[in-house]
Parts: C-alpha cells; structure tokens; sequence
C-alpha cells in the first residue's frame, strides 16, 4: 500500500491559502483556522529572517460577550503565527510542521478593534523550532506565547 501525502488540508489536496498571496498580506481565503480569524485581512507590517509582524482585528464571532477576545481562540492566533514565522526562517521547514507544545500567557484582554502580533523564531535544532508570539493592543502586551514546531518532512 503506497500512502501519498501532501501538505495541505484540503480535501483536493490544493492550498488557495498560499497561492498568488497579494504584497503586504500573509494568507488568501480557503485555510480552515485563517479563514475564522479573517487573516486574509491582515496586513504584514514586517517581514525579516525569522520575524514576523501584522496587524490584525477580531471578528466578530471571536468575541465573548464583554467583545473581548474569547480565550479559546487566542491559541488559534498564537498556532498561526508562529507556523508563517517558522517560515521566515534562513533554514524555512521542508514539510508540514506540527505543534508539538504551546505555552500562552494572558496579561490583559484584547478588545474589539486593531492589534499588532509579533512572532519570532528563537532557537531552532533538529526538526524543532521554538516561535514566541506576542499579541500587543496600544502598545501593552496582552499576550504572550511559546511554540514548539517540529518540521515532519512530509
């Protein structure tokens, strides 16, 4: 039995998510966490060797009903970014990436409108990689995550 595996999640196994991505944007509609964020909105405000920078904003239907950011989806944003940052790096991942950890603080809560989150690669060896994200709202840190990736090769 011969498997065929391909880095994707869709069904045909295509990715429109990373096609033909528009300077300035991170992402196309079509990926399954990125579409509920609305990342195709985001806008890259910084691109480097192992860095990252966007700004984004909540949807609506991320928000508890104080429209704060609903604790459950912060992990969501912190996964995202540090899977795009992973591949900033000079050595960028050959295959899939898998969280294999991930760590997030809660300082301060992210309220409706525009937020910065920052994502950089901190140490990498082996197949893992280690991406801390912070999400900033008027300057303060709200929060604050780990990551560990681990590039599968697949």
């Amino acid at each position: 039995m011969e498997l065929n595996l391909t880095v994707s999640n869709s069904i045909d196994g295509t990715r429109p998510w990373a096609e033909d991505v528009p300077e300035g944007r991170l992402i196309n509609r079509g990926h399954p966490a990125g579409d509920l964020l609305e990342a195709y909105d985001w806008k890259v405000l910084h691109r480097g060797v192992g860095e990252l920078l966007l700004e984004c904003h909540l949807p609506e239907g991320c928000l508890n009903p104080k429209k704060q950011l609903f604790g459950g989806f912060t992990g969501a944003y912190v996964d995202l970014i540090a899977l795009y940052t992973s591949r900033t790096d000079s050595n960028p991942p050959a295959g899939f990436q898998s969280t294999i950890n991930m760590r997030v603080d809660y300082f301060e809560p992210i309220c409706e409108g525009i937020f910065n989150i920052e994502g950089r690669v901190l140490n990498r060896r082996g197949k893992n990689r280690l991406i801390s994200v912070q999400i900033r709202q008027s300057e303060t840190t709200a929060v604050y995550g780990l990551v560990t990736l681990r590039d599968t090769g697949e």
